[in-house]
């Protein structure tokens, strides 16, 4: 017998609410809000492996401008990484 979905735990999704607040969803992971939160980590974790490509091959010459603006963009990489591998962790234990 399948488990209520009220017992399951709910899942992070990997975007925020409008105030900056995580955002949670309750199901079976096969509707269609599960398929474009799974299409979303995948195109983050995309970019955020082809950022850091970027970020080691120009470092050792970027200009400090330069520099800032790919910190910023690595932290924000960073953070996603994060709440797609705390979701996921999350879910292991399902």
């Amino acid at each position: 017998m399948p488990e209520p979905e009220f017992l399951r735990p709910a899942r992070l999704l990997p975007w925020s609410g409008p105030e900056g607040k995580p955002c949670y969803l309750i199901g079976d992971d096969t509707g269609p809000v599960s398929r474009v939160a799974d299409a979303m980590e995948s195109v983050q974790l995309g970019m955020s492996s082809q950022l850091l490509t970027y970020a080691r091959e120009t470092l050792p010459d970027t200009p400090e401008h330069e520099l800032r603006f790919l910190a910023q963009r690595l932290t924000e990489a960073l953070h996603d990484a994060l709440r797609v591998a705390e979701s996921r962790g999350l879910r292991l234990n399902e």
